[in-house]
């Protein structure tokens, strides 16, 4: 059974560009973009993908509150460390940059989706 990967996105272009990811590699896509839905999608999903770069909910927090009940991968921007920083002591397994999700998304969260979190 594919796996089901929550991506909590609020800028559209890399919501859609992240499901697409998820997609190709074989994942099953769930798009929330609000902190709300991320309680609600996380029921069936233990997997989620956080944008760190966000207006609509605090993205430490939206790390926190996902690693609290599923494994999480951040994407942000390479120059922000302080942020990159906290996603990662937030709970976050991994934050990778944009330009590397966006070369080379699909082999990314495929290895990533596979990984044991043990």
């Amino acid at each position: 059974m594919p796996a089901r990967v929550v991506v909590l996105a609020d800028d559209l272009i890399w919501a859609a560009r992240l499901a697409e990811a998820v997609a190709a590699a074989g994942g099953v896509p769930v798009r929330i973009r609000r902190l709300d839905d991320l309680f609600a999608a996380l029921t069936d999903a233990r997997l989620v993908i956080v944008d760190l770069t966000a207006r609509a909910y605090d993205p430490r927090r939206a790390v926190a509150e996902a690693a609290s009940r599923a494994r999480v991968l951040a994407v942000g921007q390479h120059d922000d460390q302080p942020l990159r920083k906290a996603a990662l002591e937030a709970g976050a397994e991994r934050v990778y940059a944009y330009r590397k999700l966006f070369e080379d998304g699909p082999a990314t969260i495929r290895a990533w989706i596979g990984e044991d979190p043990a």
